[in-house]
């Protein structure tokens, strides 16, 4: 490890790596996500579940909650955004992007 790696970082790499193209790094140190995709229409269910992996030890049963935004939208309005922890892995089934959400 150099002196560059943060407590954490290592697992996170290899489990990108483990999982290349289908996560990406969040803004947390200890979460990766699903990558969604680059455009989607309005109101409709993403074409697989959308996933939060938790790579620290999160309690089976804790309630998840997401939200998005980018630069033209700070925060999106987001259709079945809550999903429970369980085995680290929070998953969203039905996470739809509703109305212009600036996806």
């Amino acid at each position: 490890m150099n002196d560059l790696t943060f407590p954490g970082e290592r697992p996170m790499l290899e489990v990108l790596s483990e999982h290349s193209g289908e996560l990406m790094r969040t803004g947390s140190p200890n979460l990766v996500c699903s990558v969604l995709p680059s455009h989607w229409r309005s109101n409709k269910t993403l074409p697989v579940a959308f996933k939060v992996v938790a790579l620290a030890d999160i309690t089976d049963g804790t309630v998840v909650t997401i939200r998005a935004g980018n630069d033209d939208n700070f925060c999106a309005e987001l259709r079945n955004a809550t999903a429970i922890m369980k085995n680290q892995v929070a998953k969203f089934n039905d996470l739809r992007f509703v109305g212009r959400s600036g996806r």
